[in-house]
């Protein structure tokens, strides 16, 4: 036998185990991964998360497991891959700093579509602005704004800065400050607007409505009226409120002052002399 076909015989036998345990490495590895990946979409999945993101970050998952897999099982086989690493890392690098926005908004997307803090219907404020929401894409949120103009803002705003969520809790409490002059009665306005309150069947029972003196201001005693409201009355019935205790007050004569300000004049005789 020559000496190349020893060479080559010895070298088999010296490479076969560990191709052999690479092969069975790669082969598990990747039962294992897609075994994983079921498992991340029936987590998604119950989580409610939109179809298109879950299949996306299960993909995602999948391809970033078999590349690690695959330089495994090159490593076993004594190929050499930190070069490959480093190149690879660079050009993610180089990658992620290229489109850094585009990936904080998919990035804010994927994290509204996990955690939810707002669905479609809600009523939200964030980013300066607020409307209901219309749609949720993976860039994006679109909302509609009460006077019917679609606002879309970038969900690394969204979820990255403060969130308002009015939709979240069944009830709400509405609070009107008005003013009456000091010349009027406190009790008088008090009960003039607990009379409105009492006809307003919108109105919760409990917690118990609340009318205080808030403050003693410049030109008037400022009264707080608190009340609660099922979430869906709360605009309807602020502004009914509002109207219906001006006129309620202007049937009884109490006053809702203007701002006054004391000019004092000051008359230099020397100068009209």
């Amino acid at each position: 036998m020559s000496t190349a076909s020893t060479q080559l015989i010895d070298l088999s036998v010296g490479y076969a185990p560990r191709v052999g345990l690479a092969l069975v490495v790669l082969v598990v590895g990747w039962m294992v991964i897609g075994i994983l990946r079921r498992g991340i979409n029936r987590v998604l999945s119950m989580k409610q998360v939109d179809v298109t993101v879950g299949n996306f970050l299960g993909s995602l998952a999948s391809v970033a497991l078999k590349v690690m897999l695959l330089l495994s099982v090159a490593g076993m086989l004594g190929v050499e891959v930190t070069s490959f690493i480093a190149i690879l890392s660079a050009a993610t690098l180089a990658i992620g700093m290229a489109l850094k926005g585009t990936l904080s908004n998919f990035a804010g997307g994927v994290s509204v579509m996990l955690f939810r803090p707002y669905k479609v219907g809600d009523f939200i404020t964030g980013a300066g602005q607020s409307g209901s929401v219309q749609a949720i894409h993976i860039f994006n949120t679109v909302l509609t704004t009460g006077d019917n103009q679609t606002v879309i803002i970038p969900n690394n705003s969204i979820s990255t800065g403060v969130l308002v969520n009015s939709s979240t809790q069944s009830t709400r409490r509405i609070q009107i400050d008005v003013g009456i002059g000091y010349e009027d009665d406190i009790d008088e306005a008090r009960q003039v607007v607990m009379d409105l309150i009492a006809k307003d069947d919108r109105v919760h029972a409990e917690p118990a409505p609340m009318v205080a003196v808030g403050a003693l201001g410049a030109s008037s005693v400022d009264l707080v009226i608190r009340f609660w409201v099922d979430a869906g009355d709360f605009w309807p019935t602020k502004f009914d409120f509002n109207e219906n205790v001006k006129k309620a007050f202007d049937a009884a004569g109490i006053n809702i002052p203007y701002p006054q300000q004391v000019v004092h004049h000051v008359r230099d005789d020397a100068a009209g002399s």
